[in-house]
């Protein structure tokens, strides 16, 4: 399989992987409420295309929790994506920038 690089990943995508990583194998809905907190109006039609074009893509695997609900839950290559984004991130958002966490969070928050 080709590795997923996190550039070729929309935002959205990028955002909902967070999401499942930090969730315990949320459904479709606790995805879409959490989504919400930050971005309006993540509807059906935006949500579970993208969540399917994750799932082709090894970077989350898909479960039935029953007959209508199913979950979600990031996998290793997912992980991986994440971790290496992050690492990027940090090369250009550092201390040594003039940019610390801090800072970033007051102003994603505020």
């Amino acid at each position: 399989m080709e590795m997923t690089k996190s550039f070729e990943l929309t935002g959205f995508q990028r955002d909902l992987l967070y999401v499942i990583a930090g969730s315990e194998q949320p459904s479709g809905q606790t995805v879409r409420r959490e989504m919400e907190n930050y971005i309006e109006n993540v509807n059906h039609g935006r949500l579970y295309p993208n969540l399917e074009a994750l799932v082709e893509s090894s970077l989350i695997k898909k479960g039935s929790q029953d007959q209508r609900t199913n979950y979600y839950e990031i996998t290793e290559t997912g992980r991986e994506l994440l971790s290496r984004r992050r690492k990027w991130e940090n090369k250009y958002l550092s201390d040594q920038q003039g940019i610390n966490q801090d800072q970033l969070t007051s102003s994603v928050s505020g």
